[in-house]
C-alpha cells in the first residue's frame, strides 16, 4: 500500500475541528444534563409513584430504549415538519439525545434507588438522624457509589457516539466537520484519524 499521510491539510483545519470538538461537548453536556432531570423524575415516578403514572414510565422508557437514536431523531426532523413543527437541525439532535438519554437514565437511577435497603434508612431512624441527616449520610453516598460506574460510561456514549449521530441531519459536531472538510481534499483517513 502506497498510501501517504497528509496531516498538513488537517492541521491547517484544526480550528474548525475544535469548533465541532466543542459543540459536540456542549450537546453532550446539555443532554446528559437534561436526561439526568428526566431520569430523576422517572426514577422517583416509577419507584414510588401510583400504577397508571408507573405504567407511563414503563410506557415510554421501553418505547425509547427499544427504538434507535437514529429514528427518533430523524422522527423529530424530518416527520415533525410534515405537521407544521420545524425546529433547527440542533434542537433537534439535542431534544431527541436527551429524550433517550432520559429513558436510560431511568432505568440507572431507578436501580440506584432500589439499592438503599430499609434496614438502612431504619438504622439511621434509630440513630435519632433527621431525614435530610439521612439523605446526606446514607441514601445518597450509597445511590451514588452504585450508580457512578454507569453515568460515567453513560456520559461518554452519550457525549461521543450519540452526538456524532447529528451529522447525519447536518449538525456541524466533530463528526460532521471532519466530513466536511474531508469532502474538501478527501483526505478522510486523516480527519478521522484525527478525530478518533
Amino acid at each position: 500500500m502506497n498510501y501517504r499521510f497528509q496531516f498538513g491539510v488537517v492541521w491547517e483545519n484544526f480550528p474548525e475541528l475544535l469548533e465541532g470538538a466543542w459543540l459536540t461537548f456542549q450537546l453532550g453536556v446539555f443532554a446528559f444534563a437534561g436526561g439526568a432531570l428526566i431520569g430523576l423524575l422517572g426514577a422517583a415516578l416509577k419507584t414510588y409513584g401510583p400504577l397508571p403514572v408507573r405504567f407511563l414510565v414503563d410506557a415510554y422508557v421501553v418505547f425509547i430504549t427499544n427504538t434507535p437514536a437514529l429514528i427518533q431523531i430523524y422522527f423529530l426532523y424530518f416527520g415533525l415538519p410534515e405537521v407544521g413543527v420545524r425546529w433547527s437541525n440542533e434542537a433537534c439532535l439535542l431534544i431527541g439525545l436527551t429524550l433517550n438519554a432520559g429513558a436510560y437514565l431511568t432505568l440507572i437511577l431507578r436501580a440506584g434507588f432500589l439499592s438503599v435497603r430499609l434496614t438502612e434508612i431504619e438504622a439511621g431512624q434509630t440513630l435519632g438522624m433527621s431525614l435530610i441527616q439521612q439523605v446526606r449520610y446514607i441514601i445518597v453516598p450509597h445511590i451514588a457509589k452504585s450508580i457512578y460506574p454507569a453515568l460515567a460510561n453513560f456520559f461518554i456514549v452519550v457525549l461521543v457516539m450519540g452526538t456524532s449521530v447529528g451529522a447525519l441531519i447536518g449538525v456541524d459536531e466533530l463528526t460532521g466537520q471532519a466530513i466536511n472538510l474531508s469532502t474538501v481534499n478527501y483526505r478522510w483517513l486523516e480527519y478521522f484519524t484525527v478525530v478518533a
